[in-house]
């Protein structure tokens, strides 16, 4: 084995497998290595290959094929993305605010994607005139978009192309010019703001040029077309800029200059901004103040006051009214106020559930589009009419075959926590599965950045509720769905929390009798992989087998190389390594560093080759690593998208077939199947 000496201001540690580190993905051993990899997985569930693809056929069965969402009302035109039966990818169309309007198609993600094994689109935004089309792809994985300009009254591509972008794009009003955000190529941050003309050849003028490289950039238009927004965010402090959409200097002024610890995001109604703000105000409150006078925190009045048992996730803006997606006891709801009145929520049919606000784009209105979801319940768009206070479905997901929501159970339960606290846990089951101790469990967690999960509808979950598993959602510290004291709880010197509390929502939900001991199967993905990686060292005898999706675990080589992607960025998350306090802490839980020899849970590890996010040598180290010390004989896989980064497969039927691979994976195991031991 070729061992690396990890240098570090606190020590130095060896890493035997620093080899499969390959920044350019071209060296030879490494990829044959990781091909080897993938053909010992394959043999590995050869066995239970038919249970795979009886899983992707039923998933795929529940699928309405010719699907499409429900069009949007934007600057006088219908917007919606439809998909074609038997394709992929999605199809993005329009169609004039008339009767008799035809059926426009802007891009057709399959025409785009045709001969490429990967192919996502970014974002796209349409010119003030509506005439041209700006989008972004990715064809490789990274998120290093291709920014691209489409005629529409000709259907041509124009020759403008431009490498190495965001996602996020924005025209300005003379229709000719749109600012883009150029990353980092190393660390894939935003890190510039710059400005392109049609047509022009010429370097494209810098606007804005972030200095901090903990900060990320992106770029937008207000609701109300006023304005062009830039954003510079960390991971506790924002800075946003602003000039109005006509005003081709690009003369940006700082809203409220950043600092530590003050998170804050805007949109501008009439001659005022309106900013969610955590200023004096843990879990945000809603401000507004006039334009010209944002940067005078005495102009602040409330809109929305803070309330610590509420906390406010985000806003739309209305004419007549501000709707507010807001986070209590765990759960996501609505709260509609219009100007000047007093508020009122939206009303919920599930003990778990999430409501959503859905694509709102036009502010003269006073209708209001959201999203209700639970985990019985598929995703359901309605349209709520603030003048009598009823509302009208839109859509719900279709489910093809015989489902029938009535033919399962949600619950929402508190397990204690071993310091007193006590964590949400969203609990879904179909009617008749025994809670007497003999139910197989499948427990997701993640926990971190302050993301919640929510207790979303899966048409393919189906596949093993009927199969007689119990499924819970840990919302474990680290997220906020209890509000911002329980992401602080979750990071940085506290971030043990998120990790036994999962364990605890384990321990709990065995003691209730939810599950049988022995058949608890657990899983999470990228932050929620670095929580796999810590069960998986410190309570291995609580599970049957982990599935770790692109997971994060080999943190403090990671967040000590600054050459990473996104590592910057994650100091306020993690803690800098640099110091030795941050560097003893985090080395107290990182999977890789913590690997001993003993018994390991079974293990369905994944990650793309193309991942920005983690990069696919974390993974590949760390089952290396696990075999080596692994005194079971449990197999522990290992499968590598050699084509795909960090969200996986870009298909919508291909990403289908890593979900039956998973599900096939635990209920093969649930069922006393016997998958390899490792070599």
């Amino acid at each position: 084995m070729r061992s690396h000496r990890v240098a570090s201001p606190n020590g130095a540690r060896d890493d035997v497998y620093y080899w499969l580190r390959d920044d350019t993905r071209t060296d030879p051993d490494v990829l044959s290595y990781l091909k080897a990899e993938n053909q010992y997985t394959e043999t590995q569930l050869a066995p239970i290959q038919p249970l795979i693809d009886r899983l992707y056929t039923e998933i795929v069965a529940r699928l309405k094929q010719d699907d499409s969402t429900v069009p949007v009302r934007y600057r006088g035109y219908w917007y919606s993305i439809r998909f074609a039966t038997g394709q992929e990818y999605p199809i993005v169309v329009r169609r004039a605010d008339s009767a008799t309007a035809e059926e426009e198609i802007l891009l057709d993600g399959n025409a785009l994607a045709s001969g490429l094994p990967f192919y996502q689109l970014g974002g796209y935004e349409i010119s003030p005139d509506n005439r041209l089309l700006a989008y972004t792809e990715d064809t490789v994985g990274r998120r290093q978009y291709r920014l691209r300009i489409k005629d529409l009254a000709t259907g041509t591509l124009l020759p403008d192309v431009i490498e190495n972008v965001d996602g996020g794009i924005a025209w300005a009003d003379d229709n000719r010019t749109l600012l883009y955000v150029e990353k980092d190529p190393v660390t894939l941050l935003g890190r510039r703001i710059r400005s392109h003309r049609l047509g022009d050849t010429g370097a494209d003028a810098l606007i804005y040029e972030e200095p901090d490289e903990s900060f990320d950039l992106t770029v937008e238009r207000s609701k109300s077309e006023r304005y062009l927004l830039i954003a510079s965010e960390s991971t506790t402090s924002s800075e946003w800029r602003y000039t109005r959409t006509d005003d081709l200097t690009f003369d940006f002024k700082v809203v409220v200059p950043r600092e530590e610890d003050h998170e804050y995001q805007l949109d501008h109604l009439d001659e005022r901004f309106i900013i969610r703000t955590n200023w004096q105000a843990l879990n945000f409150r809603l401000v507004a103040v006039p334009v010209t006078q944002a940067a005078d925190r005495t102009q602040w009045r409330d809109v929305m006051a803070h309330d610590p048992e509420v906390f406010i996730q985000d806003f739309e803006l209305f004419r007549t009214f501000v709707a507010v997606s807001e986070r209590s006891r765990g759960l996501m709801n609505i709260r509609v106020q219009r100007w000047g009145e007093a508020p009122f929520h939206l009303t919920a049919d599930d003990p778990t559930y999430t409501m959503a606000l859905g694509s709102n784009p036009e502010l003269d209105t006073t209708q209001l589009r959201y999203v209700y979801t639970s985990l019985t319940t598929p995703g359901t768009t309605y349209q709520y009419h603030l003048a009598d206070g009823s509302r009208v479905v839109l859509k719900r997901e279709p489910v093809l075959g015989d489902f029938d929501p009535a033919n399962y159970v949600s619950e929402f339960v508190w397990a204690p926590a071993r310091d007193g606290e006590r964590i949400p846990v969203s609990i879904v089951y179909r009617k008749g599965t025994p809670l007497n101790g003999t139910a197989p469990l499948y427990q997701y967690g993640y926990g971190s950045y302050g993301l919640s999960m929510e207790p979303a509808f899966s048409s393919s979950r189906l596949s093993i509720l009927d199969r007689g598993f119990v499924y819970a959602m840990a919302h474990v510290r680290g997220g906020q769905e209890l509000g911002r004291r329980w992401y602080d709880a979750g990071r940085l010197e506290q971030k043990w929390n998120t990790f036994n509390d999962f364990v605890d929502v384990t321990d709990h939900l065995v003691a209730r009798g939810y599950c049988a001991p022995d058949k608890v199967f657990a899983a999470g993905g990228s932050a929620g992989g670095l929580l796999m990686g810590v069960i998986a060292n410190v309570a291995a005898d609580r599970y049957a087998a982990l599935v770790a999706h692109v997971p994060f675990v080999d943190i403090v080589t990671t967040m000590l190389d600054t050459s990473i992607p996104l590592t910057t960025l994650e100091y306020d998350e993690w803690g800098d390594p640099n110091e030795a306090a941050a560097y003893a802490y985090m080395l107290s839980y990182s999977p890789y560093d913590n690997i001993r020899s003993q018994p390991y849970p079974a293990m369905l590890v994944t990650t793309g080759l193309w991942d920005s996010q983690v990069q696919y040598y974390e993974p590949a180290k760390w089952v290396a690593k696990l075999r080596r010390h692994n005194t079971g004989s449990r197999a522990l896989l290992l499968h590598v998208n050699l084509e795909a980064g960090h969200g996986g497969k870009s298909g919508r039927y291909e990403h289908m077939r890593e979900v039956a691979r998973e599900y096939g994976f635990v209920i093969a195991l649930a069922e006393g199947a016997s998958i390899g031991a490792a070599p």
